[in-house]
């Protein structure tokens, strides 16, 4: 076909056109294939690469942060973390030590104490007895005359006891509290008892005297004084 006659009758212009409208088409079409080119090109290289991975025996695989989470939890687990030891404080009072049940002679502690160390004139001696429960709980004990005996002795001569001659039944029931002193006055006389009654007892004489508490199988430290 003759060029001149492509160009129709709008001259020149016209012609300059029709081959932009060409050019547009032909720019479009490679750009469409090169498009189609890249997509097929990507999936192609995709399979490829997750099947060398597969296979590939020197590939290190990622780590999951999930499945690390669930590997330090299922670890913890299986390993528990020691808990510190709680010691428990142990009851003093054993399960037969109950309150109010009679104390038990290893609980007392007697103690006996002086006014003075010295009686002259006809003075009195004045004694304090005192009776401690050492025990666990609250207990009770007999610290009547006959149970509790106060005794007065020079050298081997018994001088002068509570038991003599007691009047009544000659019992005392007191509940000792843990800690809390029973505390007893006794003041004697200066003369000599027996366990005859009815007897008139005589004066004692001047001269060194031991005053000890007896309790079963207790007893206080001895207590020397001096009558004058």
């Amino acid at each position: 076909m003759d060029p001149e006659a492509m160009r129709g009758d709008g001259g020149d212009g016209d012609g300059d056109v029709y081959w932009r409208r060409r050019m547009s088409v032909l720019i479009a079409v490679l750009v469409v294939v090169a498009v189609v080119a890249w997509a097929c090109s990507s999936g192609a290289d995709g399979p490829e690469r997750t099947s060398n991975a597969e296979t590939s025996p020197s590939a290190s695989p990622s780590t999951d942060p999930l499945l690390a989470g669930l590997r330090t939890l299922a670890l913890g687990t299986a390993t528990p973390t020691p808990k510190p030891s709680v010691s428990k404080a142990t009851p003093s009072a054993k399960p037969s030590q109950r309150a109010g049940q009679p104390c038990a002679e290893g609980d007392l502690v007697l103690s006996l104490q002086g006014e003075q160390e010295v009686y002259a004139g006809g003075a009195r001696p004045t004694f304090l007895v005192t009776v401690v429960n050492t025990g666990p709980v609250m207990c009770k004990a007999d610290v009547g005359p006959r149970a509790m005996e106060i005794r007065i002795t020079s050298g081997d001569d018994r001088i002068w006891s509570t038991v003599d001659c007691v009047s009544g039944p000659g019992t005392d029931m007191k509940e000792l509290q843990r800690g809390v002193p029973y505390v007893r006055s006794m003041e004697w006389d200066r003369r000599r008892s027996s366990e005859t009654c009815g007897v008139q007892s005589s004066a004692a004489l001047p001269g060194t005297y031991v005053a000890v508490v007896r309790m079963g199988g207790l007893r206080s430290p001895k207590r020397v004084f001096h009558l004058r």
